[in-house]
């Protein structure tokens, strides 16, 4: 997540230093996403067959691949390639299969009414390593400028740092415990990845997409542009605008736990994504960029709120052997969904009469879906709540 939050700053810059034009960066940032997800469910749906500890180890490698050929390339063609075999993030959120695999390992050893408390830490985690990594990649950046370097090979060594990332959890990942392997009698069982819950799962998988959908209009590094274009906001400053929203996100997070011991899972979702919505839209309307960095602040203060609360939820309802196919369904539906937004979003973005326009879409869409989801699932309680 350091390195997701690293190379989500200065991605676009980085296309756009190496002669893209708006069509083609958002042609590519779809198709990274697209894939992402192709890559993910191929391997989160056979993660509890052919071991969660290899899927984790192949995401990394693909990490270090796509960091190589985008260091390294300004074809257009072979980072169009390099994005749809490796992984990587445009938005500064999780991709690829590791959050779906790790999740599934965690559950193996919590008690029902520990998992959120415990998935709220692993977002806490993730998101305050995100954090980091987006301070880290604006002050990398301004400080090789400030040293002489150029715009281009400056955002390249932010390129290259994403690659190093991948190598180091490539080797952690080699020391991970047997024990977060599924019991052997459930992985020779010959039942499809999703078996008992696949309506639930592929229910909650559209609902998702639509969400996802809605937040690729707004993705991080989209995010950065459009507070570069529009305000001037320089690369240091980006860093540490999208350091205090993850933080922000993450503290959320955690109050998310207590909020779902009182009303539920399912509640804690919607009736804390409508409010950070609303102010969502509010953003593009305010005058001044102290204004619009005030209200987005306010916004990522609750925006994270149904983060564990989801992950927790869709683990809770599906049996133990569908966990990884479930979060990797799930989370693929989510890449999706957002992989559809960037080609549509970055025309506007570029066009002065229509930057408000990604923001007011995505804040309909995700309220629509709150709705819809409160709606569909409200019924369907994880063992704690029952």
């Amino acid at each position: 997540m350091f390195s997701y939050g690293l190379l989500s700053v200065v991605l676009v810059l980085h296309l756009v230093e190496l002669g893209l034009d708006e069509r083609r960066i958002g042609i590519l940032l779809t198709l990274t996403l697209v894939g992402d997800t192709a890559i993910s469910l191929g391997l989160t749906t056979a993660a509890d067959r052919f071991g969660r500890r290899r899927t984790l180890v192949v995401g990394a490698a693909l990490m270090v691949l796509a960091s190589a050929v985008f260091a390294s390339t300004g074809s257009f063609w072979l980072l169009l390639l390099s994005a749809i075999v490796g992984v990587v993030s445009p938005s500064g959120y999780e991709v690829g299969p590791f959050l779906p695999v790790e999740q599934a390992a965690l559950t193996e050893e919590l008690e029902p009414a520990r998992r959120t408390q415990v998935f709220a830490r692993y977002h806490l985690a993730g998101t305050l390593a995100t954090a980091c990594g987006a301070l880290a990649g604006g002050a990398l950046v301004q400080g090789l400028q400030a040293a002489g370097a150029s715009a281009g090979a400056s955002y390249r060594a932010a390129v290259v740092a994403y690659g190093l990332g991948g190598l180091v959890l490539l080797a952690l990942y080699a020391r991970v415990s047997v024990a977060v392997e599924v019991a052997p009698a459930a992985r020779e069982a010959p039942r499809p990845a999703l078996h008992r819950s696949r309506g639930v799962v592929l229910r909650l998988s559209g609902l998702f997409a639509v969400d996802s959908f809605a937040g690729g209009f707004v993705m991080q590094g989209m995010l950065a542009w459009w507070f570069h274009v529009r305000f001037g906001v320089a690369e240091a400053a980006l860093g540490a605008l999208f350091f205090a929203t993850n933080v922000l996100g993450a503290v959320s997070a955690l109050l998310a736990v207590r909020v779902a011991a009182r009303i539920g899972l399912v509640n804690t979702m919607v009736f804390t994504h409508i409010p950070s919505n609303v102010l969502l839209v509010l953003v593009p309307l305010m005058p001044s960029l102290p204004l619009a960095i005030l209200v987005w602040l306010l916004r990522a203060s609750i925006s994270q709120m149904d983060v564990p609360t989801r992950q927790s939820y869709v683990l809770a309802v599906v049996d133990p052997d569908e966990r990884s196919a479930a979060g990797g369904v799930t989370n693929v539906a989510r890449s999706l969904g957002a992989a559809l937004a960037p080609a549509l979003a970055s025309p506007l973005l570029g066009n002065p009469a229509w930057q408000a326009l990604p923001f007011f879409l995505a804040g309909g869409l995700k309220i629509a879906y709150d709705l819809a989801l409160w709606r569909a699932f409200r019924a369907l309680r994880p063992p704690e709540e029952t």
